[in-house]
């Protein structure tokens, strides 16, 4: 048992060197966001084939909002805020400027 325990420690450990994967939400460039994203066309699933996942959030309507971000300048980033309706589609989409009170990363 206490081998298995000590197994455990050590991939554990390891797992912890390995390269991550991007996080949602990463950066992504608008100008091809801005090519490839069609308010009344894009799918989610074309989203997640050209973006990746990102943060979202789904309402008890259906609907989801996605956001993803895009770099502002000076070390800051926009966010591109798009809604899906039920069926997965882009209905809307709008760029979100950084805030004069938003952290520097």
């Amino acid at each position: 048992m206490s081998r298995l325990f000590a197994a455990v420690l050590i991939v554990a450990a390891l797992a912890g060197c390995a390269t991550r994967s991007q996080a949602p939400g990463t950066l992504v460039q608008q100008q091809r966001f801005n090519q490839l994203v069609v308010p009344g066309k894009t799918t989610r699933a074309e989203l997640l084939a050209a973006f990746g996942q990102t943060r979202n959030v789904v309402f008890d309507s259906g609907m989801e909002a996605w956001v993803y971000s895009t770099d502002a300048g000076n070390g800051r980033t926009a966010e591109l805020v798009l809604l899906l309706d039920r069926a997965g589609v882009v209905r809307k989409m709008r760029t979100r400027p950084p805030y004069p009170s938003d952290p520097a990363p």
